[in-house]
């Protein structure tokens, strides 16, 4: 678990990190370099999650040297079967995404970052989540380094 104490706000806890895939940890459908390294760093503290509706099919390929819980689903109804998951996770829960269908498990996440990377972000997002940041490194180093998010989301 981790904890993030933010200055005038409530005691952040999560147990979870959900990531998106296509446009967030992948692009164009393979890792982004730097990934592994960041979630082995977190897996101490995290159970992570990567959800997809597999754009490209190579989530299971891509993601089995990370180790970590790998769900996808049906390209249609992609925003409500992230909702479903996160909504069945107990403990805490961090989202990050980048797509139009990652914005009912924002709304649902203890706390939720959009990534404008490679691929965009879908701009309706931004109004659903509590961190914006230019790539999914800068997103999982402020959980490896939380000085940041405690400068970005202090009262």
């Amino acid at each position: 678990m981790l904890r993030f104490e933010i200055p005038g706000r409530e005691t952040i806890e999560v147990s979870h990190l959900v990531l998106d895939y296509n446009g967030t940890v992948a692009t164009d459908g393979k890792l982004i370099p730097g990934i592994k390294e960041r979630i082995d760093a977190l897996k101490e503290n995290l159970e992570i999650h990567i959800l997809t509706a597999d754009t490209y099919g190579t989530v299971r390929k891509e993601c089995e040297p990370l180790g970590v819980s790998v769900e996808s689903f049906p390209r249609e109804g992609a925003a409500e079967c992230k909702l479903e998951i996160v909504k069945n996770l107990s403990g805490g829960v961090v989202t990050v995404g980048n797509g139009f269908n990652d914005i009912l498990m924002s709304d649902e996440a203890d706390l939720s970052v959009a990534v404008v990377g490679d691929e965009g972000m879908c701009s309706k997002l931004i109004l659903h989540t509590d961190v914006l940041v230019n790539s999914i490194l800068d997103a999982l180093d402020l959980f490896i380094k939380p000085g940041r998010l405690k400068a970005t989301l202090r009262s």
